[in-house]
């Protein structure tokens, strides 16, 4: 062993350190170490398992992690001894690690002793990301072992596992920090481990570092000693039982701002130290929504008490983060748009998009830490709750952010990814670390927190939240499936109490309702897609019909779907009564009475089904008199569910467009934000996508129409950060849109702000709001790129960063997005962290949606490197230049790449999803392209009909 035990002591000597003796505690080396034996020879031995999934056999208790990165070579060195209990009899033990260098691997039993006076192998499955040892003394079942493992690895380059990563001062001096992200199966990158979720146990991590640095792990100091050679080893307290992908570590020379909540739960914001001023306002809104949990859930933050009965919790802005935060028990790390905020460059999106953050990873400490899906099968249990939660939390803490307006765009972006043929369940098979990955998609996250909302609303909010608090406690430490939760819930309502309105609770009815809830959420749980109810009137008797809803498939085609049934709470107002009426479906057909003096009526009342709804008959004309007559007899939401609706519908055939352009032609009246945003979306993607397609006469008209249209609320907007947040986001959208449509007067405004600006050597503050449409007009001049491209390397606000990257991006000069899209691929100026933002930014410029595609063709296997396969990065990218594509030639080019690269395509269902989204596209284009045109010359003819040269006149 003597080989062996050379090359630790010199990667020690390397970085600095002398091993010291240790307590038992401490996992730097096994005690007693043997005399140096030979190895045991391995060649008739093999892997002892295949499968993806480890052996049960083996059970780790607790993980005793010592760390020694080094900051100047880029790597570190590490022992870990666990504390296993066996459950048979066994000669192996097998674990996972993947890209470490396993040094020593030792097994003692419970006293600390040797097993074995040789050295034991190590064998590698490379495929599996899993390592076996090799026991000669097999290992009884019903004892507790000890398996200690000297290893060592490169801190990582990318953005996962124990991975380097670098911020700049205002010097110029680059600096470099150690992190962590493990979620889902990256644990096993930094050291080796039993990484699953359902495999719980405890941590005792010790960091060695340089007094110049502070490390950070889950749970807070409790011993600093200062070793012989200058360094630090901070040894944290014990964790609680966690799974491995929420361990985290992090060495920096961060600064911290700190408060404590009313319950003694001390907070603090790291960030780099020329960044520590952005920290303050994350600081007020975790305090503030750690306050609103601990009530709401009735469960104090669920971490032990340390020094003077204070709990310790840190959130971490991390410079180079792929996502846009990590929920990691006690210590939670962001990317630094998601946690910093400037009130001088942030605008009210911004500062909303903070909160929403903030309140997602806090709920996730409940929610996914506390108690965790038993496997990722069932991830939406962690990340759609904590997306519901989000809406829950801020809208109660912050209500002046109207996070409410925000809920249907969730429900809305879902019901997108759900209308497509490649779809999938919220609860889905999913193995490799790929497929894995892939699970953290809208379908978990949007699907998910909508049918959560809908069960909310079909429970009521005081059963629901009994019922998830009875969820949380039940599983505390723990891990739970889609059952636990039906299970906690079970005491519901019976159908009749639901129809009647009143709130539903009744222990008498618990079998019932137990075995009818979990009837009726597996239906949304486990099966793929979103429903469509056509509603008709027959007499006094509204009739229903329930498919599933594809806007890739029409019904007469003979793929169409129809083996497809949801238990549906519907909801439904008529003009006759201010009351909701209810009505639980579950059959294919069926009917309810509404009386035959009922002139109009709206089903899904604010959206609180996760649904579709198509009118027949009369009843979109009835709908479309009643905006234009009386629009707010309808809520906002109401509004903006049935504009929804209608384009969706015609995108799948079942609508014509003029008819759903007729329903908007009430918004010159509309005074609320939401719908009114809702019904400018449609017709500004209507306008790109003909201008993409290089269509010039609609391009013209379409044009021409919004800016006559919309005038009065265009010319309402003022340059400024003024007004109530949903007003602040009307004039930022529309002020964009106004000046991407080459409006006169909103182009001499954006180009006179953008030259003062730049006159004052960019010490002027913009207007937060309008900051990214005063940047995109002056981008289009050679001179303004180039200011904005230097000014850019210069910032120290990662958010006033994307607001610059977005309007180089938007440059019509071909040269100069090759240029970007260079400088991402070499990750200096621009972070790898944003290039695949970049990527899609270019694709969504007219001038660049080949060269984005073209880029992504070329670089695939970089990319890959970068960000790894099945992450959010990569299907970012590959959605989101593919779905700027609407021609039989461009799916074709698609499919012709991912046929080239099939080894790889075919583990991923997001290159599927690109192909649908592709032929929804050109179906679009066959469907309404013509009705588009038409309706816009008609409108032209009228306009001068009453007496305008046209319709800017």
């Amino acid at each position: 062993m003597f080989w062996v035990r050379f090359l630790v002591l010199a990667l020690l000597s390397l970085a600095g350190v002398t091993q010291t003796s240790s307590s038992p505690t401490q996992a730097s080396e096994p005690p007693n170490p043997t005399e140096e034996q030979p190895p045991l020879n391995t060649g008739s031995l093999s892997f002892p398992w295949s499968h993806l999934r480890l052996p049960e056999y083996i059970v780790p208790l607790h993980y005793h992690l010592l760390l020694h990165p080094n900051l100047t070579i880029l790597s570190y060195i590490g022992t870990v001894r666990i504390e296993l209990q066996v459950q048979n009899n066994t000669n192996w033990v097998v674990l996972h690690s993947k890209g470490l260098r396993i040094t020593t691997a030792t097994v003692l039993d419970q006293n600390l002793a040797h097993l074995s006076d040789q050295v034991l192998p190590v064998l590698h499955n490379p495929t599996h990301e899993q390592v076996a040892i090799f026991s000669p003394r097999a290992l009884t079942g019903g004892q507790k072992y000890f398996l200690f493992l000297e290893f060592g690895a490169d801190l990582g380059d990318g953005f996962y596992g124990f991975y380097r990563s670098t911020y700049r001062t205002s010097t110029g001096e680059t600096r470099t920090l150690a992190s962590t992200h493990f979620e889902p199966t990256s644990a096993r990158m930094a050291f080796p481990c039993f990484d699953e979720p359902s495999i719980k146990a405890n941590y005792s991590i010790s960091i060695r570092r340089s007094p110049a640095h502070t490390a950070l792990s889950n749970m807070p100091v409790e011993q600093t000693e200062v070793l012989d050679d200058g360094l630090m080893e901070d040894r944290f307290a014990v964790s609680v039982r966690m799974s491995s992908y929420l361990v985290a570590f992090i060495v920096c020379d961060f600064r911290s701002v700190s408060a404590t909540t009313a319950s003694g739960v001390k907070v603090s914001v790291y960030a780099a130290p020329e960044k520590w001023q952005q920290t303050h306002y994350a600081l007020k809104a975790a305090v503030k929504l750690l306050e609103f949990y601990e009530k709401y859930f009735n469960i104090s933050y669920p971490l032990p008490k340390q020094e003077k009965d204070i709990i310790f919790t840190n959130l971490v802005a991390i410079p180079d983060f792929q996502s846009g935060a990590m929920e990691n028990w006690g210590l939670i790390t962001f990317r630094e748009t998601s946690l910093l905020y400037n009130p001088t460059t942030s605008s009210a999106s911004d500062r909303l998009w903070v909160t929403k953050v903030i309140a997602h990873e806090l709920a996730h400490q409940w929610f996914g830490n506390l108690v965790t899906m038993e496997w990722w099968n069932d991830i939406w249990l962690n990340e759609g709750f904590a997306t519901y939660m989000e809406y829950i939390s801020v809208d109660t803490t912050y209500p002046k952010l109207r996070v409410e307006d925000y809920l249907l765009d969730t429900c809305f972006v879902a019901i997108g990814r759900d209308s497509l043929n490649s779809s999938r369940p919220i609860s889905s098979v999913a193995e490799s670390p790929t497929q894995i990955k892939e699970m953290f998609d809208t379908v978990s996250y949007n699907k998910g927190a909508c049918v959560l909302h809908m069960l909310r609303h079909y429970l009521t909010d005081q059963v629901f939240q009994s019922g998830i608090m009875r969820y949380l406690r039940r599983y505390s430490y723990s891990n739970a499936r889609n059952q636990d939760l039906w299970d906690s819930l079970a005491n519901t309502c019976p159908e009749e109490e639901f129809t009647s309105g009143g709130h539903c609770y009744s222990n008498s009815q618990a079998a019932k309702n137990h075995l009818d809830l979990t009837t009726m959420m597996n239906t949304w749980t486990l099966q793929t897609g979103v429903p469509l109810v056509t509603v008709a009137r027959q007499g006094s008797r509204l009739v229903l019909k329930q498919e599933r809803f594809l806007r890739t498939t029409h019904p007469s085609d003979p793929a169409w779907p129809s083996l497809y049934l949801w238990h549906i709470p519907l909801t439904y107002r008529t003009d006759t009564s201010t009351s909701i009426h209810r009505h639980l479906m579950t059959t294919l057909t069926d009917s309810v009475e509404v009386g035959e003096e009922v002139g109009w009526v709206k089903v899904n009342v604010d959206m609180a089904g996760y649904y579709l709804v198509h009118y027949d008959g009369s009843g979109w004309d009835d709908l479309i008199q009643l905006l234009k007559n009386n629009h707010t007899a309808l809520s906002f939401m109401d509004r903006t569910h049935i504009i929804h609706n209608a384009f969706q519908l015609t995108t799948a055939g079942r609508l014509s467009l003029d008819k759903a352009l007729d329903l908007i032609g009430y918004l010159r009246s509309e005074s609320h934000t939401v719908p009114l945003l809702q019904g400018l979306a449609y017709l500004e993607a209507f306008y790109r996508m003909v201008e993409r397609m290089d269509i010039p006469d609609v391009t013209q008209n379409l044009s021409t129409y919004i800016l006559w249209y919309f005038r009065g609320v265009i010319d309402r907007q003022t340059w400024s950060d003024k007004g109530s947040v949903s007003e602040r986001r009307l004039r930022s959208e529309l002020l964009s849109l106004a000046c991407h449509l080459g409006d006169l007067p909103c182009l001499e405004q954006a180009q006179r702000s953008f030259t003062h600006w730049l006159d004052s050597n960019s010490t002027l503050s913009l207007p937060a709001d309008v900051t990214e449409t005063v940047f995109s007009v002056g981008a289009q001049e050679d001179s303004g790129w180039a200011s904005l491209l230097h000014i850019y390397t210069l910032s120290l606000s990662e958010t006033h960063k994307h607001k610059i990257l977005s309007a180089l991006a938007s440059s019509r000069d071909t040269n100069k997005l090759h240029r970007l899209l260079e400088l991402g691929l070499e990750g200096e100026v621009i972070r790898t962290q944003d290039l695949d933002s970049l990527i899609v930014m270019v694709a969504r410029n007219p001038r660049g949606h080949h060269l984005a595609w073209s880029y992504v063709q070329k670089y695939w296997s970089t990319l890959v490197d970068k960000f790894q396969l099945g992450s959010f990065s990569i299907r970012n990218i590959i959605i989101g230049t593919t779905g700027q594509f609407f021609s039989t030639e461009e799916l074709t080019e698609v499919r012709v790449f991912f046929e080239s690269i099939h080894e790889q395509a075919s583990q991923l269902r997001v290159t599927q999803v690109a192909m649908d989204n592709i032929q929804k596209n050109i179906l679009w284009m066959q469907r309404n392209l013509g009705t588009l045109r038409s309706w816009l010359n008609q409108q032209t003819e009228e306009r001068k009909g009453e007496g305008g040269r046209d319709l800017l006149s």
